[in-house]
């Protein structure tokens, strides 16, 4: 036993300097890693980078730096380590890593794609797996949105990089339509005329993107149907604003014009005639 110790003590202090030279190299690696980290951001900034995206950089970076750092230091403290076996080794840990952690590491290459892809960005509106909101915040795991509503979703990344979403403001403007009916005794052409001057005079219609568009659609049961078509902000609360402004100026347009816009009327068909009664006989049944 007393052999044993005195090996391992010999053993040790054979070894102390190695080890000192590894934690010597160590605390290099990590004064590297805060000069790093305090000149790569303002590099990467000034380059434009969106901050997400220079966060993924920076961890990248600096996650890299200490593998190496760490594997330059075992082989260092024990030079019968190779760096081939260190390699190996962390090929064997990080196949058993990446199976246990699958979801996340699916998650975080997800984040890097959509950071460097940018199909959407921060502000944006979009709608993915009924998910419709203005992104917040987007991370190396999750994306968040909040909805119309109020309400916040933090959704994983994967979800918005394998399904399709639908970027409502990937442009300035937005195309809405709504359908409005008149008579069948009205001029087709001349409503058409008065609906177009009043979409027109809309603040919040964009004429000069494109042209409002007004086709009569169909014969409805109670009114041939105009389908009414303009370009206004991309955001919901636009699309809503501008549909309520239109909705009234046509209203009062076709009112002011003497167009009517229809109540549902109904036909009813009988079999048999009905015989119309008098007054006399509704006085007769009355005094029955």
């Amino acid at each position: 036993m007393r052999n044993q110790l005195e090996g391992y003590a010999t053993g040790f202090w054979q070894v102390l300097p190695q080890l000192v030279l590894s934690v010597v190299f160590l605390v290099f690696v990590w004064a590297v890693a805060k000069v790093l980290s305090w000149v790569l951001p303002k590099m990467l900034r000034r380059a434009r980078m969106r901050r997400a995206l220079v966060d993924v950089v920076m961890m990248l970076a600096i996650v890299g730096l200490w593998l190496f750092g760490v594997l330059i230091a075992v082989t260092i403290a024990f030079p019968t380590i190779t760096p081939g076996r260190a390699l190996t080794a962390l090929g064997v840990g990080g196949v058993a890593i990446g199976f246990a952690f699958k979801d996340v590491f699916e998650n975080f290459l997800a984040g890097v794609l959509l950071l460097i892809r940018e199909p959407f960005s921060i502000d944006d509106y979009i709608d993915c797996e009924n998910i419709e909101g203005q992104v917040e915040e987007i991370t190396i795991r999750d994306t968040h949105v909040r909805q119309t509503d109020g309400q916040l979703v933090v959704a994983p990344n994967a979800m918005f990089f394998k399904n399709p979403v639908t970027i409502r403001t990937a442009k300035d403007v937005r195309r809405t339509t709504i359908i409005c009916g008149v008579a069948y005794g009205e001029d087709v052409d001349a409503a058409r005329e008065i609906i177009a001057k009043a979409v027109r005079d809309v603040d919040s219609v964009r004429d000069d993107v494109r042209d409002v568009e007004i086709f009569a659609q169909e014969f409805a049961d109670s009114a041939i149907n105009f389908e009414i078509t303009w370009w206004t902000g991309s955001r919901p609360l636009d699309i809503r604003s501008s549909r309520d402004k239109v909705v009234a100026a046509v209203k009062r347009a076709l009112d002011e014009a003497g167009v009517e816009i229809p109540f549902p009327y109904r036909t009813m068909t009988f079999k048999e005639p009905l015989s119309i009664l008098g007054k006399d006989a509704e006085n007769k049944d009355a005094a029955a």
